[in-house]
């Protein structure tokens, strides 16, 4: 059974150029959900599963970064765990981030891929050559993009997206 037989033969096309896969973080690769103790320390649940693929895509060629808008230790150490190329947090204006970032690498927006699920993504998800939500960023989100994941943020959306780009470029090995 042909596991991508959803998805569009476009967005397969788009898949095949990304040199760059950035994710928002909480709301993607976290339910967007904060859990406080007594003393103020934050805790959050990150799916395993977005984070092991990362080494895949490393193998393939294709870099990964998170842009937070929000600045929480417990994000930082859980980047650094996953090895993600880059990683910047508290960052307000995710566009001026990225754009920065890719002209340093030389690649051309069109080589990008961002999935993000709310307004601070908004202008970048516009701006990258490939744009994904999980199924349960704001409406006004997935109307925007180019593919809205069948997961949610937390549940495995950043992997889904990862693994149709791994796929289009043909090093996403799933037979046995």
């Amino acid at each position: 059974m042909d596991h991508f037989k959803h998805i569009p033969g476009t967005l397969l096309q788009k898949a095949m150029l990304i040199k760059l896969l950035v994710s928002d973080l909480d709301g993607v690769l976290t339910d967007g959900g904060i859990i406080l103790d007594d003393n103020g320390m934050e805790y959050k649940k990150f799916q395993v599963k977005d984070g092991q693929i990362i080494a895949y895509l490393k193998l393939s060629g294709i870099q990964t970064g998170i842009l937070s808008g929000r600045n929480v230790k417990v994000s930082q150490v859980r980047c650094e765990q996953m090895k993600v190329d880059f990683h910047f947090h508290g960052v307000r204006d995710k566009w001026a981030t990225l754009k920065e970032i890719i002209e340093k690498k030389g690649i051309s927006t069109s080589e990008v891929a961002y999935i993000g699920d709310d307004l601070i993504d908004l202008e970048l998800l516009g701006k990258v050559g490939l744009s994904a939500a999980p199924a349960d960023a704001m409406a006004y989100i997935r109307d925007k993009v180019d593919y809205v994941t069948l997961t949610k943020g937390g549940k495995g959306a950043f992997r889904e997206l990862a693994d149709i780009i791994l796929y289009a470029q043909g090093g996403l090995k799933i037979s046995i």
